[in-house]
């Protein structure tokens, strides 16, 4: 076994496992002396931590001589590996996969060499250096073409310079195989506000428009999306349920269409999203 591998117990599973994972990745091996497929994986793991150089621990647990750690963490077959990220269960996989996958789950645990890119990035953005970041971004792209974040960041950008076919065509890209589901999602949601933007007319203006003629549809819609891209969440369902109320199919069915992007974007636990969730089906029914 090498340097960076370890056999765990009960005893020490909190600060091998646990409290080790928040300074590397550490895989967590649930395995048994007569389990074949066990013996399989072992010797793929174990050079794998030797190749890494530190870069995760393996942590090698017998199921049969600690039963009590294998029924807290859920382990039904085995071999079953779980890794653990900044103490907490990050990721797992059950059964014998080839190489290939495994150095796969174990790449995407680790910290990507262009992480540090991204953070410049991310303070040149904080800064209002738009140009900066965008140069920062294709960068660490280029150095990690798999890596997510790096990615959506720069749709993020995409979206906030009204380039929308440019982000959505970067979305569409990675979407299908993107980790963070809630993310793309949000962005998913903020892509559309923008494409419905409409004229740019300011918000005095179309509140005047409402003011004057309750029944223009058109000038709710554009307030509703005017509202959400200042983050002015509220006022922006109040827009878009009057326009529920008062025609249902305006724009085919645009104005529920929206909310449901604002719910995704706000997320199911926001306040506003409970709201107008039941006040939506209400109107609806």
């Amino acid at each position: 076994m090498s340097a960076h591998a370890v056999d765990v117990t009960v005893k020490d599973f909190q600060t091998q496992v646990i409290d080790a994972s928040k300074k590397a990745p550490v895989l967590v091996d649930f395995w048994a002396p007569w389990c074949g497929p066990c013996r399989a994986l072992g010797p793929v793991l174990e050079k794998l931590a030797a190749e890494y150089g530190g870069r995760f621990i393996l942590a090698k647990v017998n199921s049969d001589e600690n039963q009590s750690l294998a029924r807290q963490y859920g382990v039904r077959g085995i071999p079953n590996v779980k890794a653990f990220a900044n103490g907490e269960l990050a990721d797992e996989f059950t059964g014998a996969l080839p190489e290939t996958q495994v150095r796969e789950f174990i790449d995407r645990l680790l910290p990507s060499p262009a992480e540090p890119l991204r953070q410049q990035a991310l303070a040149a953005k904080a800064r209002g250096e738009t140009d900066a970041t965008r140069k920062l971004l294709l960068q660490a792209i280029t150095l990690d073409p798999r890596h997510e974040a790096a990615r959506l960041d720069l749709v993020d950008l995409m979206i906030d310079a009204k380039d929308i076919e440019e982000a959505r065509r970067l979305l569409d890209e990675i979407a299908d195989r993107a980790r963070d589901a809630v993310r793309v999602d949000a962005l998913r949601a903020r892509l559309q506000l923008v494409a419905n933007s409409g004229s740019g007319a300011d918000r005095a203006s179309l509140e005047r428009k409402i003011a004057a003629d309750p029944a223009d549809l058109e000038a709710h819609f554009e307030l509703a999306n005017l509202l959400a891209l200042h983050q002015d969440y509220g006022p922006a369902m109040e827009q878009l349920l009057e326009i529920v109320r008062r025609e249902r199919g305006f724009r085919d069915d645009a104005a529920r269409k929206t909310l449901i992007n604002l719910f995704n974007l706000l997320g199911s636990d926001n306040a506003l999203v409970r709201e107008y969730r039941s006040r939506l089906a209400a109107a609806l029914n």
